[in-house]
């Protein structure tokens, strides 16, 4: 959530800097509920100071024996009171229409965003090269198919569309992929795996971000539960309400989970495979940590994503998203995107997010600095997306016979397994 202080302070620049999400200006509408708010708060405040003088003096109108007098005040505090508790609905009311409007504004981008929509994005790095084939080469779930070892027919017999079943030795490669990528991060890197309910309440999701918004993307349980959309919920809101010692800092979590989410705006866009479903596994990384170190962690997170994929030898790129292709709760986002032979494109594989304090304010999040307290900087990253990289891994891996090779990284998962036919 913005801090309404920084609007107040210089609304110009506030709403520059929202423009470059494709945002309208707002800064007027929000500084007219905020100056409502605190009106009637500086009004609450000096009918309390009334009040509390009054109720002094009844006393030393009673003590002195002037009853008619302190009657009188009592039926004056008595007034007061009643003002006060109108006054408190008010300010309520004020104070929830201020941040149901500041709970609908985006993250403001980082000065080193590109500007723009996403023809914006900007290319930072390209790292391995294309392989070669010498056939003609599939996509994932035509391999997948030719197997017997992966049936969207059955799925939607059972679900709809967008699931999947997959069976024998292409569930295993998945499961082999999940856990390459916790070894990895918590070995390697440091992280600390954790398990996490993947039924949250709303205050999570809104303390994320996700609501009030975007509520249309989630999965809702008929006693007001949510489906993760991601680990990155319940991991950014492990110190929700706390408040934190820089000593403690950075905190560096993973946790390897389904994942639930409606695609309800992405009707017509890949609608055969598995690169979007409703429910799928990812690993992800999430990073709390001070305000001075945020940067060089995003760093550090876009390179334990990366070494999945350098471990895998496949080929990728990373993009700078432009201000406009960023998620709502970003500030500044990396997108690391595969290369698919089969599908002759990069796709994301992998988005890298620093927030700022953005989410640690919705979630009053915060840590000790000497003497100051501060809110907490959270960061979220895909470590990485585990059906997307079975797609790359299929795609890439694949003979011309439609066996699929075991990447060298993965077959110890899989029993020294090193091809899937």
């Amino acid at each position: 959530m913005i801090d309404v202080k920084k609007i107040r302070e210089n609304p110009e620049d506030f709403d520059k800097s929202l423009a470059k999400r494709n945002h309208d200006p707002i800064s007027k509408d929000i500084l007219d509920l905020d100056k409502k708010n605190r009106d009637l708060i500086a009004d609450l405040q000096s009918i309390q100071e009334e009040r509390n003088l009054k109720s002094k003096k009844i006393g030393e109108l009673s003590a002195s024996g002037q009853g008619t007098e302190a009657s009188k005040l009592k039926d004056e505090v008595s007034s007061l009171k009643s003002r006060m508790q109108d006054l408190e609905s008010a300010q309520k009311d004020a104070q929830d229409a201020l941040n149901n409007v500041l709970a609908r504004i985006p993250n403001l981008p980082h000065e080193t965003v590109p500007v723009g929509d996403e023809s914006k994005n900007k290319e930072i790095k390209l790292i391995g090269n294309k392989k070669d084939f010498n056939f003609e080469l599939k996509e994932h779930f035509d391999i997948g198919e030719d197997l017997g070892l992966m049936s969207f027919e059955d799925a939607a017999n059972i679900s709809g569309a967008r699931f999947v079943i997959q069976k024998g030795l292409l569930s295993k490669l998945e499961r082999s992929i999940s856990n390459f990528m916790l070894d990895l991060h918590t070995l390697e890197f440091g992280y600390e795996e954790v398990n996490v309910p993947i039924l949250v309440r709303g205050e999570a999701l809104y303390g994320t971000g996700n609501l009030p918004k975007f509520e249309e993307d989630l999965f809702k349980t008929t006693n007001d539960y949510f489906l993760i959309p991601t680990a990155e919920v319940p991991l950014s809101n492990l110190t929700r309400g706390k408040v934190l010692d820089i000593a403690d800092l950075p905190k560096r979590f993973v946790s390897h989970t389904p994942c639930f989410r409606s695609e309800a705006g992405a009707a017509g866009k890949d609608t055969r495979g598995i690169m979007r479903q409703h429910q799928f596994y990812k690993v992800e990384l999430v990073s709390l940590t001070s305000e001075d170190k945020s940067e060089d962690e995003h760093e550090r997170m876009l390179s334990c994503a990366e070494e999945v994929l350098k471990k895998l030898d496949l080929h990728y790129r990373v993009v700078i998203l432009s201000s406009e292709d960023m998620g709502f709760s970003a500030q500044k986002t990396y997108d690391i995107e595969v290369w698919l032979p089969g599908q002759k494109a990069y796709r994301e594989i992998s988005s890298c997010s620093n927030c700022g304090n953005f989410q640690a304010r919705r979630m009053n999040s915060r840590y000790k600095d000497g003497k100051a307290t501060k809110f907490l900087h959270t960061l979220n990253g895909s470590g990485l997306a585990v059906g997307r990289t079975l797609i790359a891994i299929m795609e890439n891996y694949q003979n011309s016979d439609g066996s699929i090779e075991v990447p060298s990284a993965l077959q110890s998962y899989m029993n020294n397994q090193k091809t899937i036919s």
